[in-house]
């Protein structure tokens, strides 16, 4: 490469990275947006967390068949890019597979990144006929008309294609290699037990061409895996990045155990206390906003769950799981959480807008996203929550949606307000009073 070269890899470089580091700052501060809350506890069990289910995908294989191939494609994703450190150094300083100096363990490690290379290309085109030949159920679902199905698509044509790029790289680069005598600055490195197959497409070609070939394929390689990290910003794979984060900071409780309010909690001790002072719940601050009982937007829902918005993969597997979404009611946790990230994203555009601050837009995530009929079909069974693979909980928004809408709106159901209005009067759900209740068993 000449120097000029050298100077438009650098650029491409810094442009590059340059955007991707604008795109986790907005990530960062969309989440940031949410209520804090403390996760740092029992750091153990987290990167236990992170280590078995992120980076060992241990949820994945509960369903084999997808489980290993995107075992295949996560390998090939991590252990292929491994060698977009030579490219760099090889860009910016004109060199020709700088680590090849490692002997051995150089062949060992290209002759990996090519069998993953044709192995992720294998696995990527049974994804392609499953969402589109196949059709399986959980891909075909309304909630992900439009975008979202041409997203996941478009993923599957850039692993493609970079795989192949990577591929053609190598076969052309294997041909110059080979060239009687030597050419130009290509020596003999490394190890192509797959592009050694695709190489003889280049016999009967000028060195010349060939050697502008391999120029060209590298440059759209590298182009490609700079225009694929920027386009993540955009996508559902950002849980290539975030689902070690999300894994780690989730919730450690029992499936089934919800948080209780420590302002309703306070009150409660309060009123059960008589020697309580009735003024001990009041705010030192009269001026002070009275905290909001459960969630009507993104701003109410704690960060962890805003990450969980973001780290959403689209799988499916907590939709396809819901009992209440296979007796066809309105219900898909999946939905639940591309909401979140659509309001969350709408909310930093607004931010952006105006200069840093967010103006009110007269919209929520409840009612213009998410609809109350959804909310109260969730049975609360967590089904949702163990299917996920990377720990994603709709539940957790559900459940805080429905507090607003008691606590604030006293909007719940009919059946459910008089439950709560037996509870109150009878210390019971039923309709009966207390001196009647064991009035059953006079009745034989």
């Amino acid at each position: 490469m000449s120097y000029l070269d050298n100077i438009l890899f650098a650029i491409l470089l810094i442009v590059g990275f340059g955007f991707f580091a604008t795109s986790v700052k907005k990530i960062i501060r969309n989440i940031n947006l949410g209520v804090d809350i403390n996760r740092k506890d029992n750091s153990k069990a987290r990167w236990k967390n992170m280590a078995m289910i992120a980076l060992g995908q241990s949820k994945m294989v509960k369903r084999p068949v997808a489980g290993v191939l995107h075992i295949v494609v996560y390998l090939g994703f991590i252990i292929i890019n491994i060698e977009l450190l030579e490219i760099i150094i090889d860009g910016l300083f004109g060199t020709h597979r700088v680590f090849a100096f490692l002997g051995t363990a150089y062949d060992v490690l290209i002759g990996s990144f090519e069998i993953l290379a044709l192995l992720v290309l294998v696995a990527v085109s049974v994804f392609w006929i499953r969402r589109n030949i196949v059709r399986l159920k959980r891909f075909v679902n309304p909630d992900l008309n439009g975008f979202p199905k041409s997203d996941a698509n478009y993923i599957l044509y850039f692993e493609m294609v970079l795989m192949t790029l990577f591929l053609l790289m190598n076969a052309s680069d294997l041909h110059l290699q080979n060239v009687p005598g030597g050419f130009s600055h290509f020596h003999k490195a490394g190890s192509f037990p797959v592009s050694q197959f695709i190489a003889p497409i280049f016999n009967g070609m000028s060195n010349e061409l060939v050697m502008l070939l391999t120029e060209v394929f590298w440059w759209l390689h590298i182009a490609g895996i700079l225009v694929f990290m920027n386009y993540l910003y955009f996508s559902k794979h950002l849980h290539i990045l975030l689902a070690f984060p999300n894994t780690y900071f989730a919730d450690l409780e029992p499936k089934g155990k919800f948080d209780n309010l420590e302002s309703v909690t306070k009150e409660v001790k309060l009123m059960m206390d008589p020697n309580a002072d009735p003024f001990a719940a009041a705010p030192a601050d009269e001026n002070a906003v009275p905290s909001k009982f459960g969630a009507s937007d993104v701003q109410d829902l704690n960060w962890v769950q805003l990450l969980n918005a973001y780290t959403c993969t689209e799988c499916g597997r907590c939709t396809s799981s819901c009992p209440a979404n296979q007796t066809g009611k309105k219900l898909s946790p999946r939905k639940i959480m591309m909401d979140t990230r659509d309001r969350l994203q709408e909310v930093g555009k607004n931010i952006d807008a105006n200069k840093g601050l967010f103006v009110p837009d007269n919209k929520t995530l409840l009612n213009d996203y998410i609809t109350p009929e959804e909310l109260w079909a969730c049975t609360s069974c967590n089904a949702c929550v163990e299917e996920c693979p990377v720990n994603i909980s709709p539940l957790s928004i559900i459940m805080d949606m429905r507090r607003y809408l008691v606590m604030e709106q006293s909007a719940a159901p009919m059946s459910l307000n008089a439950m709560m209005t037996n509870i109150e009067n009878n210390g019971a759900p039923w309709q009966y009073n207390q001196q009647d209740r064991l009035n059953w068993k006079n009745e034989n």
